[in-house]
């Protein structure tokens, strides 16, 4: 053993104080968590369920409700009623109580059981891209050149009319019903990992009304919390007392050789093995994830192209690049959220054309770049972008230039791995206030990925964990390449 690490050796005097310095490196891993769990269970083999088509997932995910209307749902009939309530058009039908029960929170209604608001018009116009001709908003024109790539679904649906739909987006769960694994999770927890270096699923971005991924899965499933600064990318990412790297390799051999001894005296322990594995990742993702987001080492091209080089995509730029460099080095599932504040920055009570116009312009360059970078590199092919939010906004007006949650019908896309591109599938109805053709419930977009990634999410069933028939979803077909 080398001699220089006896002084640390004294320092750390206890083998608790010396298993928590070294945990303590990476507590985004949740290793931690796993230390404090010993309730045992038993991982599928890692394998595929049937032939995967893709391989991993960019989940981009934007906090606080984007308005359908105002990106990729176009409702020209909302200028034609602008100022009328709803009552007063040809369509006060979508506010009858059978059409919005689905909803678990009541809408606020006047003496006549209609919403109180106007129609408000739409605050930005819309083109028609590539050979689809898909019509998408002047909001989004980067992403608009991408039309023939991404597969529009105008027929989402979901039951939380509150920001906890967040969570129900990526769990299926409304956030009053027992917390379910996320999306995330279940892929973790399902496919074997493709990188001895890196975690399987990373989150990038805020998180507010549920941070926890894997629930009754064990804390093993959650997301690892990345930063995108090479200095500090990973919460207590450096050992506790600085110490040079063959110092931390000897504290490192030391404390596999405990385990191991552990390991005999008590081998019907199968968490040791788990443990084991998380200090071996965690002890390597401190050379790997800085290198990871080494941004230097990529040409100015590239950089242009995720819009390094301009102030107001310079952030998210950079994480979308960071995603891609994950996804070239094995992360299954790259989740990134969008959006600061507790509800999340999307969402535009008032004020929406300045909200909306200000956001889409930070996310709209680096994710057109994303999907032509990853084109360009053939990782398109078993890449699955999604990029989707919690619902849409309300067709009706709230206060003077603002528009309010709206979840029975709103918009998502998806791209890549085994997706059909250049289609627009489902609408909403004349005002965007109900999805009418092909409605989805939100667990369709988890049914579609799973699909692509080989997994039959009902034999990841957990025993004593009874899931929702609603939970799987259906797979979105039409859209499937």
């Amino acid at each position: 053993m080398n001699r220089d690490l006896f002084p640390h050796l004294q320092r750390l005097a206890s083998r608790r104080r010396f298993l928590h310095a070294l945990t303590s490196g990476c507590g985004g891993l949740a290793l931690q968590s796993l230390m404090a769990s010993d309730t045992p269970w038993s991982p599928p083999s890692g394998h595929p369920h049937h032939r995967p088509r893709a391989s991993r997932v960019i989940w981009i995910f934007l906090r606080g409700g984007l308005s359908h209307m105002e990106s990729f749902d176009p409702k020209p009939a909302l200028n034609q009623y602008a100022g009328k309530t709803i009552a007063e058009t040809p369509h006060r039908e979508v506010q009858s109580p059978e059409r919005l029960k689905r909803v678990r929170v009541v809408v606020v209604n006047d003496a006549n059981g209609q919403q109180r608001s106007t129609i408000y018009p739409l605050q930005t116009g819309f083109q028609q891209y590539g050979q689809s001709g898909a019509a998408i908003s002047d909001w989004f024109p980067h992403i608009g050149s991408c039309a023939d790539d991404i597969a529009i679904v105008r027929s989402m649906w979901t039951t939380d009319d509150n920001h906890g739909a967040q969570v129900q987006f990526h769990s299926g769960r409304h956030m009053l019903d027992p917390r379910e694994p996320t999306i995330g999770a279940w892929i973790n927890y399902g496919l074997a990992s493709l990188s001895d270096n890196l975690p399987r699923f990373v989150n990038i971005g805020p998180r507010f009304f549920d941070v926890r991924d894997g629930h009754y899965l064990g804390p093993a499933y959650d997301a690892v919390n990345l930063r995108i600064d090479p200095a500090n990318p990973l919460a207590f990412a450096s050992p506790e007392i600085p110490a040079p790297d063959s110092v931390q390799s000897d504290h490192f051999q030391l404390v596999r050789t405990l385990d191991q001894l552990a390991a005999t005296e008590y081998p019907e322990d199968t968490m040791l093995a788990a443990r084991l594995q998380s200090y071996e990742l965690a002890f390597r993702m401190q050379r790997a994830v800085p290198e990871m987001l080494a941004f230097d080492k990529e040409p100015e091209s590239v950089r242009k192209l995720y819009g390094l080089d301009q102030k107001h995509t310079e952030s998210f730029g950079r994480q979308l690049l960071a995603a891609r460099r994950m996804a070239e080095r094995g992360v299954r599932f790259i989740q990134i959220q969008h959006g600061d504040g507790a509800a999340g920055a999307w969402d535009a009570h008032g004020g929406l054309r300045d909200n909306h116009s200000r956001l889409s312009a930070e996310v709209d360059l680096p994710t057109a770049g994303l999907l032509k970078d990853l084109k360009a590199r053939g990782m398109l092919d078993d890449t699955i972008v999604v990029f989707a939010t919690e619902f849409g906004r309300t067709p009706g007006s709230q206060g003077s230039d603002g528009r309010d949650h709206h979840p029975y019908g709103f918009s998502i896309w998806m791209a890549g791995g085994g997706i059909r591109g250049g289609i627009v599938h489902g609408s909403t109805d004349e005002l965007g206030f109900h999805a009418t053709e092909s409605p989805h419930y939100v667990t369709d977009v988890h049914a579609t990925i799973y699909h692509l990634l080989g997994i039959n999410a009902r034999q990841l069933e957990i025993p004593g964990h009874r899931r929702l028939d609603r939970d799987y979803g259906s797979v979105i077909s039409p859209i499937l390449a």
